[in-house]
């Protein structure tokens, strides 16, 4: 806010103190600013969305709470769990200490899903089943609901946690009617859909074990390990995924899901190498890294 002290004060020593992680680049002094400046004055908001509104005024009481906001957040707390929100695909969502918060980089696993979505509908002569596992807080499944009505959507996760943040996320964005939840491992909640899948997403664990004990104390002590650990080389549930995804998808149905840097290339060999899979690709972030890996189920897997 524009001549105003505190709003001046508080910027400056964001700017000085604040560290912004790589995965979380929407996260800048000012947008923290912003979000915590809202969250005083009583309405949660994301950064994403709290950077675009003007900000209100505060009184005392309300500038008392800021500066303790502000101090929570410099001590190493994450943005999203003090406001309880977080911003994924231009949906306003809930987040929490339950499940991951949806990074920047998982957007490109959403549009991609929501690309073969769309194509799904646009050709079916009935819902498309869409299935979302390692589910999370639901941001995949809740964005893909919101900008693709008329799938059948189902989500699972192996954390009871994290499914009840996921079906609040559902409820908090109106869409969950479209969304049904289950808790389980990876894919044994859905073996009633074998063969009938037209897609299944996931954003899987998959940095190694080592790597997770070095993550930053902001991730690391906040967020749960579970959702981040995919074993001694970080693709167990990347390889298990990969084998267990082929019986559920219908021939032609697509299986889409995220990777870590430098796993792209392995898991597109994983792909082959399995037979199940036809017109295998990837895409990249910004940076040319391929973070998402595609692949069609072919005929002759069902055969």
């Amino acid at each position: 806010m524009a001549g105003d002290p505190l709003h001046a004060a508080l910027l400056a020593r964001l700017e000085r103190e604040l560290t912004t992680l790589p995965d979380k680049p929407e996260e800048n002094a000012p947008a923290t600013l912003a979000a915590l400046w809202h969250l005083a004055a009583g309405e949660p908001l994301s950064a994403v969305l709290a950077s675009a509104k003007p900000l209100p005024g505060l009184d005392d009481a309300a500038r008392r709470r800021l500066e303790s906001l502000v101090e929570r957040r410099l001590q190493g707390t994450p943005l999203p769990h003090i406001t309880g929100r977080q911003h994924f695909l231009g949906v306003e969502m809930l987040a929490g200490a339950e499940a991951l918060i949806p990074r920047a980089e998982t957007q490109i696993l959403a549009r991609a899903a929501l690309e073969r979505v769309r194509e799904c509908l646009a050709a079916a002569t009935e819902p498309p089943v869409v299935i979302d596992v390692c589910t999370g807080s639901g941001n995949i499944v809740v964005a893909l609901a919101t900008h693709a009505p008329g799938a059948r959507y189902f989500a699972s996760d192996v954390s009871a946690e994290a499914v009840e943040l996921a079906r609040r996320n559902a409820a908090f964005a109106g869409v969950e009617h479209a969304i049904e939840f289950r808790t389980g491992d990876l894919l044994q909640p859905f073996e009633e859909l074998a063969g009938r899948a037209d897609l299944i997403a996931c954003n899987p664990p998959y940095i190694s074990s080592p790597k997770v004990d070095a993550l930053p104390p902001e991730t690391g002590a906040h967020e749960p390990r579970i959702a981040f650990d995919g074993g001694p080389l970080g693709i167990r549930i990347l390889n298990r995924l990969v084998s267990e995804a082929a019986p559920l998808l219908r021939t032609g149905g697509w299986l889409v899901f995220e990777v870590g840097e430098g796993q792209a290339r392995g898991m597109r060999g994983r792909l082959a190498a399995s037979r199940a899979y036809t017109e295998i690709d990837e895409r990249t972030d910004a940076a040319g890294s391929g973070r998402v890996v595609c692949g069609r189920r072919g005929a002759e897997a069902s055969r």
